[in-house]
């Protein structure tokens, strides 16, 4: 996620408040999930250690101070990571999970570069009102798909293509892009019963008819 660097004390909080109003507790709350398995618990695990390592900057969001020491449930409290370096492990691999990179920045079109540096992502999101920013987020970088102050809803729009782009995937499904995507086109040409070929000289031996006939052809190319 970035961020202006003006804004990010109000994003921590913002996102502070709204954790404790939906999930005043986490460890024995049904409604906050857990990861789906130890290897999946263990990746967590991971990227907060590498964080702890490289000594960046985390705040866990637990409203209720639980201790998660004995969590067999293998639950992972939401978790923000301010401004990891981009070889940190939470930076190089997709996370999957409620761990949340933050970057700040100072210019917007820092952003641009930004995202325009790595690989073509499957989702962006632009957050905001200003409409002059969003026009350069949308026509400055490219992504499988955009939503506009939301996350993910753009996959849920039966008509609208969902898919990657480079290596965030190849061609879409949805709507009669989906179609398109997973049915074939078959070419078929049916050929007159007339021999076109030597009307336009393209039989041997080849002469003057010929060479007369492809120059056009290939000059129209």
């Amino acid at each position: 996620m970035l961020v202006p660097e003006e804004s990010l004390d109000e994003v921590i909080a913002q996102a502070s408040a709204v954790v404790s109003e939906m999930y005043p507790t986490l460890l024995d709350n049904d409604q906050y999930t857990a990861m789906v398995n130890k290897r999946h618990y263990q990746r967590m695990m991971d990227n907060l250690a590498d964080a702890d390592k490289r000594s960046i900057k985390t705040l866990t969001l637990n409203p209720a101070d639980e201790n998660f020491d004995n969590n067999p449930a293998q639950k992972v409290p939401p978790t923000l990571i301010i401004n990891p370096e981009d070889d940190a492990l939470c930076m190089t691999d997709e996370i999957f999970g409620p761990l949340l990179p933050i970057k700040t920045y100072k210019n917007f079109d820092e952003t641009i570069r930004y995202i325009n540096d790595r690989p073509r992502p499957l989702a962006a999101y632009y957050f905001g009102s200003n409409q002059a920013e969003e026009r350069q987020f949308l026509s400055g970088t490219t992504s499988g798909g955009v939503s506009i102050n939301d996350v993910m809803f753009h996959m849920l729009q039966k008509d609208l293509p969902f898919g990657g782009v480079g290596p965030s995937g190849m061609g879409a499904y949805h709507g009669p892009e989906g179609f398109r995507t997973l049915s074939h086109a078959r070419a078929i040409y049916s050929q007159t019963m007339i021999d076109v070929l030597p009307i336009i000289g393209a039989r041997p031996p080849f002469g003057n008819k010929f060479r007369k006939n492809i120059t056009k052809i290939l000059g129209s190319i």
